[in-house]
């Protein structure tokens, strides 16, 4: 993989992250900073920018989850954001978003195929 390095900020008492476009490569892992509010990663995925963004779920429906914690570099399986153009990423789950105490940068690594 070639590895390009694109950052995502969840806000100050605030779950979501904005949107980043993945750049027609793939999600290879994050990098979760220290002062991090523990909860686990979520993600929202849309096809189109500034489209309607849902859940990104498996095959059965479960919300796909990433167990993270504070100063975690978290390996990612890349076959699972292949078929996606555009991200958020959560803290928490839909059902249960954690709010960040302050603003919290999290380092997304974006994977292709030499």
């Amino acid at each position: 993989y070639n590895i390009a390095v694109e950052t995502v900020t969840i806000a100050s008492g605030a779950s979501l992250s904005a949107e980043i476009n993945l750049l027609g490569k793939t999600l290879v892992g994050i990098v979760v900073p220290a002062t991090w509010t523990p909860a686990n990663l979520t993600f929202q995925v849309a096809v189109a920018e500034e489209g309607i963004f849902i859940d990104m779920t498996d095959d059965a429906s479960t919300e796909y989850l990433v167990v993270a914690g504070a100063s975690r570099h978290i390996p990612i399986d890349p076959d699972a954001f292949l078929s996606h153009n555009f991200l958020k990423v959560r803290s928490g789950t839909s059902s249960i978003a954690v709010a960040q105490g302050a603003a919290r940068t999290l380092t997304l690594l974006l994977g292709s195929i030499l």
